[in-house]
């Protein structure tokens, strides 16, 4: 299936980070809808996560200190589940670095079968190997597509899940309109191997080992 012809939620977790012995959990989720390689601005899901009154990370981003009493209130994720179930079922999923995304779904509902899977992360280091930065924050500006996400989402920021999955989107979308990229199927976008962006880095590497000598 061409990919702008598809069906695709874009997907983004912000998690709680690891406090030992305590895992990372995820304590919002947030979930826009990709139709005819189009972001829906008027389609999309959000919910802060219970995660109980356990520590977060001093790292984990976001705004948690914030939330804390909302969010030992918010639903657990299997109480989400019969609403959550339509948009992850039987259709291609998206996210930026997709490992936390993919690793939460799994966990939470191991009988199913999610995906494909596919990462802006891995798309735009391909497009653009030569950019300092692939955090999508970083290439939201970079791209000039910061307004674009916060008209579609008023009032929140980067590492609001929300947010984030917009912003994953908007950058889909844009990759897909490039030169070249408006035939490349589902398959194509999960093979992606920026071949050209690991090569710099280990030219990068092979340099830095050098000049250390």
């Amino acid at each position: 299936m061409l990919a702008r012809e598809a069906r695709i939620t874009i997907i983004d977790f912000e998690t709680t980070g690891v406090v030992r012995p305590l895992p990372s959990e995820p304590w919002q989720i947030g979930m826009v809808l990709m139709e005819n390689g189009k972001v829906i601005p008027n389609c999309f899901f959000t919910s802060l996560v219970r995660v109980g009154t356990r520590p977060f990370n001093p790292h984990a981003p976001g705004k948690h200190n914030e939330l804390r009493a909302e969010i030992e209130q918010a639903p657990s994720l299997a109480a989400l589940w019969p609403a959550l179930r339509a948009w992850l079922i039987e259709r291609p999923l998206a996210a930026h670095n997709i490992g936390t995304e993919k690793k939460i779904v799994r966990q939470w509902a191991p009988f199913h079968r999610f995906g494909p899977w596919i990462d802006t992360l891995k798309l735009v280091r391909q497009a653009y190997p030569q950019f300092a930065s692939h955090a999508l924050e970083d290439i939201l500006a970079e791209l000039k597509l910061l307004t674009q996400v916060e008209a579609m989402c008023p009032g929140l920021e980067a590492h609001d899940a929300l947010f984030d999955a917009f912003g994953s989107g908007v950058l889909l979308e844009y990759l897909l309109q490039l030169p070249g990229w408006g035939d490349v199927t589902i398959d194509d976008l999960v093979q992606a191997h920026p071949a050209k962006f690991h090569q710099g880095v280990a030219e990068r590497r092979r340099n830095a080992e050098r000049r250390a000598l």
